[in-house]
């Protein structure tokens, strides 16, 4: 796709015009003529030439009797074989000569999209092309086949027209953005409005004028833009073109409903202002155009706001109507998910960043987990201590933003549905499409493909066009987890326009992407992009060189991310990877990495590259990375490359961050909502993911709780609450009503956070779909009602200095209490008394009564999966397990043992350490038979997996026979 450059600035003193700026039409050079009468000569060999020379050669294909049972009775010979031969051939001429008429007919009216010929796609392909590059130098050509940057037809049905803007392939990115002061902006709204005015009074005195949306010249197609440009002066007044035809029936019975979706032979009412020749001031004034063509700028005149009554709309674009959800179509109460407005002091940024929110969530949840785990098996000495550092300032508030913002069900549903995809595909030995982009409304996916890929695999549907693959929420909400390679991995999201959320394949460009703006913006966007693409879930394995990089990222994935020192090591490293890629494409025998994500060996190759190059290279440098990526896209190599000016040779796509915010492409009239990761936001990303890497060694955080109970008896808590097991609140009336389920679970998520809750987090915890801020609010004071207030008038439920609801220490969870009295019998009192510390971990094994909140209902506490509660409460429960068995095996006391530790298993049945004490104290009961059967359970227990490695030579010391026994026993 050829690139488009902003006209230079004049002077390098005065100060840049960021508006977006369109681009000029591209003037007929003499190779359009050389084109055009090339295909006049192809036109008319194959319309006239072909059926002279049958003529000539073959004679006419019809018999001159119609006798079929005279045929019938004939040998099939020579002369036979090339009569149906001959007759093939005239069919097909008559075919191709059809097609023609109709490509030509729909040109020159400029009206809608040509129809299709039965079963002629590639010779109506060919008429096409040849008929487009015939009227290429005209004057009256109008409709030409949409190219990849303007693919629109009409949206009806369930499709969004917000996202029909994903039609238009994001294969161009210009960049300027409008960059003014708030007065210079107040006072350009002040003229859009008085021109407006101006225009309605015009059209009142009759003066209406019309535009047909010219078809592509080249590779360029009209736009809003540049029609405002050309007969209003100013291309900023595109709005008020918009709004004279927003929702009016254009000819082909589609409605303009964004400004960046117009098509070749639509109609546009014009302000009455404008000038210009190609303007038709009314349709008996205008003819050179064809009787359809006036009559259809009548009809369309009769739909304007004049002949309606209605009045004008407001300027700025609207959000098109949305396909109503299934509970929303039968007018339930909870019609549309209600959003908080108020942000509490978080960063909006990770606020309005779903998909990147939910990846780093899910990915610092794994890594405490693993913290958790390793420290539960590296021995006492290289202990971290059961709970993760509490962290403070702003990584506290980006910790919250992210719990608020995560959407881990929209990125399931979308690996979910994107392996499903290739599944199913897989399964039917068709390839993989090139997917350029996908967008994301309401849970809805569309992907935009390079070219036309044939029928989708259901419960897939094609959209409006033949490039677009469309799945409903409800239907990917039936796939289950596929076992095949990611597809798309370099899926990555930009940002947002209206309910729609951009995901650009970074991996499928044609080439370089291109981003200008200033160096902190750019930086803001290279770092989400980073990020997300570190710790997305719908990939698989990914290398993400990163250049120029000012925070070192590693932490957030170690095995994905690396920080090359500069480009000229970028560049030797690239120049070996592009050369060893193309040559295991070749042995392997694909012609892209596509094919052989679907082959037999998709899990283990093919894994894609993306190089993320903050820093602007040299000019030589540039040419040499766009040399490296000029089949990127076959090798699965991205390269997403950082410029001041937007001037980068060698660049397909362009984009443009600007200070407010925003990621331009005024081509296709798209101004997305950036999604960014700022500095700040970024470090405090860092250090979560710092503090919590499994790697930093015994120097991290002790082990003691951030929450210690009184346990002695004078330390009898007001209210109490039983976590571990079945949920129960002593202290306590059970509210009435609805709201008790409400209440419970909010106090549940305040006792297993004693540092505080953001009341965001709570709300979101609550209501993942959005709530009020008066709903949250009146949430709060019910539960501080319902907690009440200590003897000296204190409110249990209050907040700290940063606004975060605590609770009073005379709340107390049997958690609380069962990690106080671990503490105090392994750290406190115990320590020096050993009649202490066995009364302490037998009270605190008696606490366990199962699993964390056991009844808990179905569909509620979903936010436990965001939390490693889950995880520390078995660690928990095994270190109180093997501390009392250890306590009774001093006194060699196997019974008291077998039974602390069976007790424990109850709830960490998976814990490898209790299993090997088990064997331990059952070994020290002198049984053969009782531990020849031990032996045996845990081998069924551990299944086709086998004994872990220790497990086993635990029971060759123990038990030598054990596996003579396991054989006999199978």
């Amino acid at each position: 796709m050829p690139r488009r450059r902003s006209p230079s600035s004049s002077s390098s003193t005065a100060p840049r015009n960021r508006t977006p700026q369109p681009v000029r039409v591209r003037r007929r050079t003499f190779g359009d003529f050389v084109k055009a009468f090339l295909a006049f000569v192809a036109l008319l060999a194959l319309l006239v030439g072909v059926p002279f020379a049958l003529a000539v050669t073959a004679g006419w294909p019809f018999p001159e009797t119609f006798e079929p049972m005279e045929w019938l009775k004939q040998d099939i010979s020579v002369g036979t074989f090339l009569s149906i031969l001959t007759f093939v051939v005239w069919l097909a001429w008559a075919q191709f000569t059809a097609c023609v008429l109709v490509e030509m007919k729909a040109a020159l009216s400029g009206v809608g999209v040509p129809g299709r010929v039965p079963g002629a796609g590639p010779s109506q392909l060919l008429a096409r092309q040849l008929v487009a590059a015939v009227l290429l130098v005209g004057a009256t050509a109008a409709s030409f086949t949409p190219g990849l940057s303007q693919l629109g037809q009409s949206l009806d049905g369930n499709q969004r027209p917000t996202v029909a803007a994903a039609q238009q392939t994001p294969g161009l990115f210009a960049q300027q953005q409008e960059q003014a002061s708030g007065a210079a902006a107040a006072l350009a709204e002040q003229a859009s409005h008085a021109e407006a005015a101006a225009s309605t009074g015009a059209r009142q005195q009759g003066d209406t004028k019309f535009y047909r949306i010219q078809p592509p010249e080249g590779r360029h197609h009209d736009s809003l833009w540049e029609i405002s440009e050309r007969h209003l002066g100013d291309g900023r007044r595109y709005k008020e073109i918009f709004e004279l035809n927003k929702d009016r029936t254009q000819p082909d019975g589609s409605k303009l409903s964004e400004a960046s979706l117009i098509r070749p032979g639509w109609i546009m009412e014009m302000p009455g202002d404008a000038r210009g020749g190609e303007l038709v001031e009314m349709p008996d004034e205008a003819p050179e155009l064809s009787p359809e063509a006036r009559q259809q700028i009548r009809d369309y005149d009769r739909t304007g706001d004049h002949a309606q009554g209605g009045g004008g709309g407001a300027a700025e674009v609207s959000v098109p109507e949305q396909r109503p959800a299934p509970d929303e179509a039968g007018g339930q109460e909870h019609a549309a998910p209600a959003r908080e407005t108020s942000t509490f002091g978080l960063p909006e940024a990770l606020l309005t960043a779903p998909l990147l929110a939910a990846g780093l969530l899910g990915a610092l949840g794994h890594r405490r987990r693993q913290a958790l785990w390793q420290s539960a098996f590296a021995g006492i000495g290289g202990r971290r201590g059961m709970e993760p550092p509490t962290p403070t300032g702003d990584a506290q508030d980006v910790q919250d933003a992210l719990l608020v913002g995560a959407d881990p069900e929209g990125v399931r549903l979308l690996d979910r549905s994107l392996r499903g995809l290739a599944a199913s595909l897989a399964a039917e030995s068709r390839p993989l499409p090139t997917v350029y982009a996908a967008w994301l409304t309401k849970g809805d996916l569309h992907l935009q493909l390079a070219q036309p890929s044939g029928k989708p695999p259901a419960p897939w549907q094609l959209g409006q066009d033949e490039t677009l693959w469309m799945l409903a929420k409800d239907d990917a909400g039936r796939y289950e987890d596929a076992d095949t390679a990611a597809p798309f991995p370099g899926l990555v999201s930009l940002g947002t326009m209206d309910d729609s959320r951009l995901l650009l394949n970074l991996e499928a460009v044609p080439g370089i992407v291109s981003l200008s703006g200033s160096e902190t913006d750019r930086a803001a966007v290279f770092a989400s992009v980073a990020a997300e693409l570190a710790t997305n879930g719908w990939s698989d394995r990914m290398t993400i060189t990163l250049v120029g990089f000012g925070e070192d990222l590693t932490p957030l994935a170690p095995s994905r991310l690396r920080h090359l020192d500069g480009i000229e090591a970028l560049i030797e490293t690239m120049e070996a990877e592009t050369r060893q890629r193309r040559g295991a494409l070749g042995a392997a025998g694909h012609d892209s990495v596509l094919t052989g994500r679907t082959g037999p060996a998709q899990h283990t190759r093919w894994a894609p590259h993306l190089v993320l190059l903050a820093a602007e290279p040299s000019a030589e440098d540039a040419v040499t990375l766009a040399e490296l990526a000029a089949d990127a896209s076959r090798l699965g190599i991205g390269y997403l490359v950082g410029t001041g000016d937007g001037e980068l040779p060698g660049a397909a796509w362009e984009m443009e961050i600007t200070a407010e915010g925003k990621l331009l492409a005024p081509l296709l009239g798209l101004e997305l909502d950036a999604q960014l990761l700022p500095a700040a936001q970024q470090r405090a990303v860092v250090e979560l993911f710092f503090d919590a890497d499994p790697e930093r060694g015994p120097d991290g955080p002790g082990d003691t709780p951030p929450f210690l109970v009184d346990v002695s008896e004078q330390g009898r808590p007001a209210v109490y609450a039983r976590l571990v097991g079945p949920y129960e609140i002593i202290g306590l009336d059970t509210p009435d009503g609805e709201r008790s389920a409400l209440l419970h679970e909010a106090l549940a998520l305040l006792l297993l956070h004693r540092e505080g809750v953001h009341p965001r987090v709570l709300s979101s915890a609550l209501w993942p779909r959005g709530v009020t801020d008066d709903v949250r609010e009146a949430l709060i004071e019910r539960l501080r009602a319902w907690l009440g207030t200590d003897p000296d008038g204190t409110p249990r439920l209050g907040a700290d200095a940063t606004g975060r609801l605590t609770l009073a220490k005379s709340v107390v969870s049997d958690l609380d209490v069962l990690r106080s009295l671990y503490h105090e019998a392994t750290q406190g009192r115990g320590v020096d008394s050993r009649a202490v510390r066995g009364r302490l971990l037998t009270d605190a094994l008696v606490l366990v009564r199962g699993p964390l909140l056991a009844d808990r209902p179905e569909g509620r506490y979903r936010w436990l999966g965001h939390e490693i509660v889950d995880a520390q409460l078995p660690l928990l429960v095994a270190d109180t397990g093997l501390a009392l068995s250890e306590f009774h095996m001093e006194k060699d006391r196997a019974e008291k043992a077998i039974e602390a530790l069976n007790a424990a298993l109850r709830t960490a049945s998976s814990d490898e350490r209790l299993w090997n004490e088990l064997l331990r104290a059952t070994h020290a009961l002198g049984d053969p038979a009782r531990l020849t059967a031990l032996a045996a359970d845990l081998l069924g227990r551990s299944g086709a997996r086998g004994l872990p490695p220790r497990t086993e030579a635990l029971l060759d010391e123990l038990l030598p026979t054990w596996r003579d026994d396991a054989a006999l026993a199978g």
